[in-house]
């Protein structure tokens, strides 16, 4: 099975050319993955540039390949995007993680009015920082050619106002429509997660009154960590994308 490598200056490449990686990307490579010459590895740059190849050279610095084959992939529309709620624990980066692997395009940390975990000060940027880091592991890991990208930090003000330009489907257990008889309008799509409390009645009306669309999945209550991952799961059928 073929490994995937990310290197986010890569523009263009060729059949043919040698396309060499380096730094902490190569010594994962040759270290941990032990990728060693002969193999086929992709190297792509997470902006829908992939170039796979079988690999001349591993060593700890640097990773080269001759590329036989290259592939650019449009992003895919409509986009699907994660609001997920700050929550305690690995909760949070638990479904960033997932919902990357699940095909997410976006992620918007937000800071709900019950959630336990706050970023405040220097902990937004190395907050976001973190979450970046996770959806480029979980990209590479499931061979994404595009990486998600990690938005700025919305309150529970900011985030309904993007209402006006999205398709909002904000996940509430006692919501009547079923996520599963939502149908694409050709909006992109943003879905709301909640934190470990669910959402107060404040942000439900605040919600609504900006035209989301209060959904559910099922008959049971999902954590925070699993919620988002499950509703990308369902949104990808519905989509075509799977």
């Amino acid at each position: 099975m073929s490994s995937l490598y990310l290197r986010e200056d890569l523009v263009s490449t060729s059949v043919g050319e040698r396309l060499s990686i380096v730094g902490a990307e190569a010594k994962h490579a040759a270290t941990v993955n032990r990728t060693r010459p002969g193999e086929t590895v992709t190297i792509g740059n997470g902006r829908g540039l992939m170039a796979t190849g079988s690999v001349i050279a591993a060593t700890p610095s640097e990773l080269t390949i001759e590329v036989g084959s290259v592939s650019r992939l449009e992003r895919p529309t409509p986009l699907l995007s994660l609001a997920q709620a700050l929550a305690k624990g690995d909760r949070d980066e638990l479904a960033v993680q997932a919902s990357t692997e699940l095909g997410i395009d976006e992620v918007l940390p937000w800071a709900a009015e019950r959630s336990v975990s706050r970023w405040d000060g220097p902990k937004v940027a190395k907050g976001r920082e973190r979450w970046s880091a996770i959806a480029r592991e979980a990209a590479k890991q499931s061979i994404r050619s595009w990486v998600p990208e990690v938005g700025e930090l919305v309150t529970s003000k900011q985030l309904p106002a993007l209402a006006k330009t999205v398709r909002m489907l904000v996940l509430e257990p006692t919501a009547e429509v079923p996520l599963t008889s939502v149908r694409p309008d050709g909006r992109d799509i943003v879905v709301v997660v909640g934190p470990e409390g669910g959402l107060s009645q404040a942000e439900l009306t605040r919600f609504a009154d900006a035209g989301a669309e209060l959904v559910r999945l099922g008959d049971t209550v999902l954590r925070t960590s699993t919620a988002g991952p499950a509703s990308i799961a369902v949104l990808n059928a519905v989509l075509g994308r799977w």
